[in-house]
């Protein structure tokens, strides 16, 4: 296979100053994109900035190896943030073509000890953010030849210990994927997501909800870098898939759908008749239908 080249892609990358992001960019520049590295220089939590600038340092290293590279120190949670990304690739390359939706923040806690505040700053970061850029992106990425889209959600949202604040607004985010991908039918944006595992500082944030093993093996053997290859081809003109999600980690890459089960059909529907058949309900056998959205019909007005 030839390699895929990205000189003509301009592609937004939030929380990219750092981790996932950071190699999402560097891989990017490497085939010739311009990226824009958006990145505020929060700690983890999101708090903290006091003049950290992760995504200066990035766009520097990138453009020293001779990419292109432009940095924006934006908060993703506020209007002004996102048009700030829109507006530095206009302003530096005159298009835009993709968008990945990476930043992130993260702290384990109980169910029961989560308060709405904490609630309304994971879905600020991980939900809002994304919706606010990609929205603001969204005219541009309809003018271009290729626009893509890439959210990044997580196992999380299917469960975890201690973090149903985190979980639940990646599956919000995952709930945005699937209906832009519709969207995006009659322009062609395609709108995908992936599912990373990779020892980052997210990953040690959430340390007190993974045994000790898991956390050494994530932070040596599931490292960024093998995470951005899928991050890159979804936001390469030759991929077509829309509406999908991508389990990426270690080397790993695999597909996480949506099926629907055979189950059964009873108009005489009972309490009992639900209790006797719900194992037909439950059973997932070869003639299970993954939900696809580009086999969707476009909405008509």
């Amino acid at each position: 296979m030839s390699t895929l080249d990205f000189s003509d892609r301009v592609v937004i990358i939030t929380g990219a100053g750092r981790g996932i992001g950071r190699a999402h960019a560097e891989l990017l520049a490497s085939r010739g994109a311009a990226v824009v590295v958006g990145d505020l220089g929060a700690a983890i939590d999101g708090s903290g900035v006091d003049g950290d600038d992760p995504a200066s340092e990035v766009a520097e290293a990138i453009t020293a190896a001779g990419g292109r590279a432009v940095a924006v120190q934006s908060d993703i949670t506020t209007q002004e943030g996102v048009d700030a990304l829109v507006t530095a690739a206009l302003d530096s390359y005159g298009q835009l073509d993709a968008v990945i939706n990476n930043a992130g923040i993260v702290r384990g806690a109980p169910f029961d000890q989560v308060p709405d505040e904490e609630y309304q700053r994971h879905l600020d970061v991980h939900f809002l953010g994304p919706m606010r850029l990609t929205r603001a992106a969204w005219p541009h990425l309809v003018a271009s030849p290729a626009g893509r889209v890439v959210n990044t959600i997580s196992q999380a949202m299917l469960g975890n210990p201690d973090m149903s604040h985190y979980g639940g607004s990646k599956g919000a985010l995952f709930g945005l994927t699937r209906n832009l991908a519709l969207e995006g039918l009659a322009s062609g944006v395609k709108v995908n997501a992936i599912a990373p595992g990779a020892g980052t500082r997210m990953a040690e944030a959430a340390a007190d909800t993974l045994s000790p093993e898991v956390m050494e093996y994530m932070r040596t053997q599931l490292l960024p870098q093998h995470v951005s290859p899928v991050a890159a081809y979804l936001v390469h003109p030759s991929c077509e898939v829309t509406g999908e999600v991508f389990n990426v980690a270690g080397g790993i890459v695999n597909r996480l759908a949506l099926v629907n089960t055979v189950g059964f059909m009873d108009p005489g529907l009972t309490i009992e008749s639900v209790a006797e058949r719900f194992d037909e309900v439950m059973a997932i056998t070869p003639e299970a239908a993954p939900q696809v959205i580009a086999l969707a019909q476009v909405p008509t007005s």
